[in-house]
């Protein structure tokens, strides 16, 4: 395992199994997590994502690592996720568009962007996409993303494993991650939209630093981007990156 890509990637999938598209029922998401946490890709795993609407059959085992979607607060979760700009006593995710980043600021919460849904027109452009990044960076917002994001490299892939779903041009996670590393420690947003756009996963090595093309981070550059901006994605399935990493040898 590259030291890098181990610091970009540690506890960095929040499980999502729970909302749609992915619509896990309550009782499998519950048992898939539980293995997931005691698997051997075990360090990759985030939060588990849910809606108070579930909180009563979440266990209480969950307790340290429940991320909440709900507008107020739950004793229970360690953080929540929220389409409004508001504070809670634990960390709290406000879906925003850009131009209300100054209130999530203001309320001293993080930011979270959306990069996908379950049709096309739901994906942003890496434009928006990169504005947002740069954005909070010049603003050292931390934020997370969530939203068709569980494969690696910007690439063309069905919206939904339903027959007969359509495809789109959809963002890859380690575009996203490496992209708010680089705007952390200042690349412009023409630098971010370009990353975002890299479709080649030659493009992308890593060793003992993360590199882009000619531009490289080192693993504590890393680290402290992970811990005080990205915080996380969320996947509606755990299984998916991994098995994609595998496939461009990134895993072993």
């Amino acid at each position: 395992m590259a030291p890098s890509l181990r610091a970009l990637l540690k506890n960095s999938i929040d499980y999502t199994g729970l909302l749609p598209p992915a619509d896990v029922p309550v009782g499998s998401a519950i048992a898939a997590f539980r293995s997931y946490r005691s698997g051997e890709s075990n360090w990759l795993l985030g939060h588990f994502v849910t809606t108070s609407r579930f909180l009563s059959q979440i266990p209480a085992e969950f307790d340290g690592v429940l991320s909440v979607v709900s507008n107020c607060d739950f004793t229970r979760a360690a953080s929540i996720e929220t389409k409004l700009p508001v504070a809670t006593s634990r960390p709290t995710y406000c879906e925003v568009p850009v131009e209300s980043l100054d209130e999530v600021v203001r309320a001293g919460s993080f930011a979270k962007i959306r990069t996908g849904d379950a049709v096309p027109e739901s994906i942003p452009s890496t434009e928006n996409v990169a504005d947002f990044i740069a954005t909070c960076a010049m603003k050292r917002l931390p934020f997370k993303v969530t939203g068709a994001l569980q494969h690696p490299m910007r690439s063309i892939h069905p919206l939904s494993h339903r027959n007969g779903g359509a495809h789109a041009l959809m963002h890859g996670f380690l575009n996203v991650l490496l992209a708010a590393a680089f705007a952390w420690y200042g690349e412009k947003q023409d630098v971010l939209e370009s990353i975002l756009n890299e479709e080649d996963a030659d493009a992308f090595r890593f060793g003992e630093k993360a590199k882009w093309r000619d531009m490289s981070l080192d693993v504590n550059q890393i680290s402290s981007v992970r811990e005080h901006f990205i915080h996380s994605f969320g996947s509606g399935s755990f299984t998916e990156p991994i098995d994609y990493l595998h496939k461009l040898n990134l895993l072993t």
